[in-house]
C-alpha cells in the first residue's frame, strides 16, 4: 500500500498537469511569421495621377476606365537641328527611359497590377529606389546606375532582345518559367519584405530573392517606359502595406 504522503504528492502532480494542460488549450494557436498588421488594399490610380511624378520625356495618361498608358510622342524635327549629326546623342535620346514614380515611399507591402505591353516591348517595375531612376532618365542614360543596378527592377519583356524575361528580378534572378501571355493583359504581383522579394506572374511564383543588404529596403514604386519605341499600359495598380 502506498504511503499517504506519496498519494498526496501524486495527486498534486496530477492536478498541476491538468491545470497546465487547460492553460495551453486556452492559448490562441501559433501562426508562423504572421505580420502584426495588414492594411486594406489601396488602388494607387483611383485618385488619378495625384501622388505620382512623371520623370523623363515620356507621356503618361489615365483614361476614364482607369487604364494608364505610357508612350513617347516625339518631335522628330529636333534631329534636323543636329549639325553635324551626332549619332551618340541620337542614341542617347532614343534609349533614354521615362518613369512614373509614386511620391510616397513604402516599406513592406504586397503590390498587384495588370499590364499590357506590345511585342516586341519592354517595361518594368522599380521598387526600393530612393534615387528615382535618375540615371535612366538622363540623355544619354547611364546604364551603370539605373534602378536594376542600384535598387530592384521586376522585368516585363515581350520578345525584346534581352535575356531577362518577364518576372525576372533584373540582374539577380531569372524567372523559373515563362508565365506571361503574349499580347494579353497579365497580372504581376510583388511581395516586398525586409528579407525577401517574391514575384508572381498570372498567379504563378516565378522569382524569389533575399535582397542585397547593400541596397535600400524601402523606397517608391516606379512604372517604366523603356525607350522611345515603348508603349505600355497598366490598370488595377493596388498596394497592401504590411507592418511588423
Amino acid at each position: 500500500m502506498a504511503h499517504p504522503k506519496t498519494l498526496r504528492y501524486s495527486a498534486l502532480l496530477t492536478s498541476t498537469a491538468l491545470t497546465f494542460a487547460t492553460f495551453l488549450l486556452c492559448l490562441p494557436p501559433l501562426r508562423a511569421q504572421q505580420p502584426a498588421c495588414v492594411s486594406d488594399w489601396v488602388d494607387l490610380l483611383k485618385p488619378g495621377l495625384t501622388g505620382w511624378q512623371i520623370l523623363g520625356e515620356g507621356k503618361w495618361e489615365l483614361d476614364d476606365k482607369q487604364v494608364l498608358t505610357g508612350y513617347r510622342d516625339e518631335d522628330l524635327s529636333r534631329l534636323k537641328q543636329l549639325s553635324p549629326f551626332d549619332f551618340a546623342m541620337v542614341r542617347g535620346w532614343v534609349t533614354a527611359q521615362s518613369w512614373l514614380y509614386t511620391e510616397r515611399e513604402y516599406d513592406q507591402y504586397n503590390l498587384s497590377l495588370e499590364y499590357w505591353v506590345r511585342s516586341p516591348g519592354n517595361s518594368g517595375i522599380s521598387i526600393r529606389d530612393p534615387k528615382r531612376a535618375e540615371c535612366g532618365i538622363k540623355i544619354p542614360p547611364d546604364f551603370s546606375c539605373t534602378p536594376s543596378k542600384t535598387a530592384y527592377e521586376i522585368q516585363i519583356n515581350s520578345d525584346w532582345p534581352d535575356k531577362w524575361a518577364t518576372g525576372s528580378i533584373y540582374g539577380m534572378v531569372p524567372p523559373l518559367k515563362d508565365a506571361q501571355k503574349r499580347l494579353e493583359w497579365n497580372t504581376l504581383e510583388i511581395e516586398s519584405r525586409k528579407d525577401r522579394i517574391a514575384v508572381k506572374v498570372n498567379g504563378e511564383l516565378v522569382a524569389e530573392h533575399p535582397g542585397d543588404p547593400r541596397r535600400s529596403r524601402t523606397g517608391p514604386i516606379g512604372l517604366q517606359l523603356h525607350d522611345l519605341t515603348s508603349y505600355v499600359r497598366f490598370r488595377n495598380v493596388r498596394i497592401q502595406e504590411i507592418c511588423d
